[in-house]
């Protein structure tokens, strides 16, 4: 990670660690970097915080400082505008969102004029000009100053492309949706009302700061009730920026992304449509999903944690389904991203044309109980921990005593000064009494 970018773009409290000055700045750097593209657009969109309108303005002010137009996309998921960045034929496209984050939190990500992250080397250059603008030596006057203009219509392209790439009537099927107050609210009922579906929407009425608050896909027991009460078929629930998706089956069920993309896995191998015999997970895929897939001859190709590590394997070895436990689930051939709606209506396509409920796919795998502890440990040892033999002998002891029935996970934190211990196995009190002891001894040989 560099000095401004993350794992997913810039992230911080909107107003303090992401300022209308460095949204100006970013946006005139990634001009810059920009310049000599044929098609001078660009498209941007928005999640629901408070703090996007401010931001918005900041980075109109800059890209159309620098001569580029600028398309306005309104409140849309973030897969929408990946999506819309090809469609406009646009030379990049920028997402305002902080994801699952709290309201006072914002984050702006950029998409290639493919709808793909932007590589670090990238945004290394870029982080580069935005502390050295004297760089940017680009003057723009007169009738080159860069136009805004709004796409009110975004909404509904994005809506037919998402309706375009399943075969699905959901006609007597009944729906419920956590839109989570946040970008998917006024998208993601209008296609399941397209899908004929009988939808039972909840917390849509945003009002900039009740995104994530109490619900979404971070909070799947609201999906949950929302099923069981409603006595609902199904069940999904996304995230602020509509990238994720946790399922709902209809006994009220949580179906994570791990549990999604085993069904899907399934599905495609039992149709020979499985590209390459594999799926794309992370180190934190659970064993469950290996193992379920091991039985029918699927691999499970593991990568580090993020959904940009998962679409760069996707992409390199030629895999098709691939994602997060986290509900991050990557379908490269209809989209370049992760996509909350895109991944409901492929489940629920899945179930109709198998003619399996939801429940009948869940039970696929049975996930592996996790406990997961935090190590707090001196932040010059966070990678140290892996030269220490004491370390090394206890994890190679507990791996043994789990045999191919658990594992064991070390990774340190990205920005913290914590390593965090995982132990996934099937008795969750012994789980927690390994993770306990292994994290004691990370804390004492890591002071």
């Amino acid at each position: 990670m560099g000095k401004y970018f993350g794992t997913d773009g810039i992230r911080g409290v909107a107003g303090k660690d992401l300022t209308v000055e460095l949204a100006y700045k970013l946006a005139r750097a990634a001009c810059f970097k920009l310049k000599d593209v044929d098609n001078k657009l660009i498209v941007i969109g928005k999640d629901t915080r408070i703090s996007g309108d401010m931001l918005e303005s900041a980075l109109i002010s800059g890209i159309t400082s620098m001569g580029f137009d600028v398309y306005r996309l309104g409140v849309i998921p973030t897969p929408a505008v990946a999506y819309l960045t090809r469609h406009y034929k646009a030379c990049c496209g920028i997402v305002i969102s902080a994801s699952h984050n709290p309201y006072e939190f914002n984050g702006i990500k950029y998409f290639s004029n493919e709808g793909f992250k932007l590589k670090d080397s990238l945004e290394e250059e870029i982080e580069h000009l935005i502390d050295n603008q004297n760089e940017i030596d680009w003057e723009i006057t007169g009738e080159n100053v860069g136009r805004v203009y709004e796409k009110e219509d975004a909404r509904d392209i994005y809506a037919d492309y998402i309706l375009s790439r399943v075969d699905l009537d959901l006609s007597g099927v009944k729906v419920s949706l956590d839109c989570g107050y946040g970008a998917t609210s006024e998208v993601a009922p209008i296609i399941f009302e397209k899908l004929n579906a009988d939808v039972n929407v909840a917390n849509t009425k945003y009002d900039g700061k009740n995104i994530n608050d109490g619900c979404g896909s971070t909070n799947p027991e609201v999906i949950s009730k929302l099923v069981k009460d409603s006595q609902s078929d199904m069940g999904f629930s996304f995230d602020g920026d509509g990238d994720r998706l946790i399922a709902c089956d209809e006994t009220g069920e949580i179906m994570d992304g791990d549990h999604a993309i085993c069904a899907v896995a399934h599905y495609l191998k039992e149709n020979d449509k499985l590209k390459n015999n594999a799926v794309v997970g992370t180190v934190m895929t659970n064993i469950g999903l290996v193992k379920s897939l091991k039985e029918v001859g699927v691999d499970v190709i593991k990568t580090k944690v993020g959904d940009r590590y998962v679409l760069e394997e996707m992409r390199e070895n030629g895999y098709i389904i691939g994602g997060e436990q986290s509900g991050h689930i990557i379908f490269i051939e209809d989209n370049t991203t992760g996509d909350g709606i895109l991944s409901a209506v492929k489940l629920a396509e899945i179930s109709m044309n198998s003619n399996k409920k939801l429940s009948e796919l869940n039970s696929l795998m049975t996930s592996f109980p996790q406990v997961l502890v935090n190590a707090k440990v001196n932040n010059e040892y966070k990678k140290e921990y892996m030269n220490d033999d004491v370390i090394n002998q206890k994890i190679a002891e507990l791996e043994s005593e789990f045999k191919d029935e658990g594992r064991v996970l070390i990774r340190p934190s990205g920005t913290e000064p914590l390593i965090r211990v995982m132990i996934e196995g099937e008795d969750i009190e012994v789980l927690e009494k390994k993770a306990t002891e292994l994290k004691n001894l990370i804390e004492e040989r890591c002071k």
